[in-house]
């Protein structure tokens, strides 16, 4: 069964790719494309494809909240070591899916979680 469409920022580790999509994730991931082409082209790749972002770098929420970009779902990740980053993905993925795609942010922290909806 396909679950999410997600595109990890290339600031995510490359190495939870495979777990993501033994977990039925279609996962894209910014590292591995020919070149950056900037927070904002990301934000709308992610869009145009329906695809949930996951980042560490809080400048696409500014452009989601202060430029109003839009987008398909975002989650910032803060604090997570790079083991627990497949693992922790997945479980927002569950719990939270339908509030991302409908323009939901999310920042993650080990301890907390914050969502603002649209």
């Amino acid at each position: 069964m396909l679950m999410a469409r997600i595109l990890l920022d290339s600031c995510v580790w490359g190495g939870c790719i495979e777990s993501l999509r033994a977990s039925g994730h279609d996962v894209d991931w910014c590292g591995l494309w020919e070149q950056d082409p900037g927070d904002a082209q990301i934000l709308a790749k992610a869009y145009s494809e329906g695809r949930i972002l996951f980042t560490m770098d809080k400048d696409f929420g500014e452009l989601a909240i202060l430029k109003g970009l839009p987008h398909s779902g975002l989650v910032r990740l803060q604090g997570f070591t790079s083991r627990e980053l497949a693992h922790t993905i997945h479980t927002i993925l569950l719990s939270h899916e339908s509030h991302l795609v409908k323009g939901a942010l999310i920042v993650a922290t080990p301890k907390k979680l914050r969502i603002r909806t649209p």
